[in-house]
């Protein structure tokens, strides 16, 4: 795991990856973005007008996990979608907060539903509007094809894009960090 990754970057150095676990370690909370990291940012309409998201099954496996290891998962988004709610129907994901234009409000509200602070939460977003959560949550997460300044700005940089296995790169971490990665129902090293 590396905190800041994309073309030409190198590695962090073993101190910043050992910071980054034990920050990962205290995390509660997993709160995410959806369009541009649960999916490719990507928006595609039928002839009908209804909407259609591509989500990444590696992604699912990894909140799944997340969700099975005690760990909350709640969908913070400015957009509202059937598709989404299908998928966190699918997931067991209960934490969804769409079609909200405060950011900050809504993590207010994960916060008292899940029980958990927003120092005890990461969050992983991908562009502008999610800035608004920067420095509210223990650790701010961005997907590595995030808006310039998300990136400039996160505590990591996911070496994967948004849709394209960020999300799950994230889960592993989370769990590693934990400790609950080998106790997954398929005994992964």
């Amino acid at each position: 795991m590396t905190l800041a990754t994309g073309p030409g970057s190198r590695p962090a150095s073993r101190q910043a990856r050992d910071a980054l676990s034990d920050r990962l370690a205290a995390i509660r909370v997993l709160a995410l973005d959806v369009d541009g990291v649960l999916t490719d940012g990507s928006i595609i309409y039928s002839d009908s007008g209804e909407e259609i998201k591509a989500f990444n099954v590696k992604d699912g496996l990894g909140m799944r996990l997340v969700l099975e290891a005690g760990i909350p998962v709640c969908l913070i988004t400015g957009r509202r979608s059937k598709a989404l709610r299908h998928r966190c129907d699918n997931l067991g994901i209960r934490y969804v907060y769409d079609g909200v234009s405060d950011k900050r409000a809504a993590l207010e509200r994960a916060c008292r539903e899940t029980g958990h602070p927003p120092e005890a939460i990461a969050f992983v977003g991908d562009d502008l509007p999610d800035l608004a959560l920067k420095g509210v949550v223990g650790l701010f997460i961005a997907v590595a094809d995030a808006a310039e300044a998300l990136r400039d700005e996160a505590d990591w940089v996911t070496s994967a894009k948004g849709g394209r296995g960020a999300v799950r790169e994230t889960c592993e971490a989370l769990l590693k960090a934990k400790g609950l990665w080998r106790k997954n129902p398929w005994g992964s090293p």
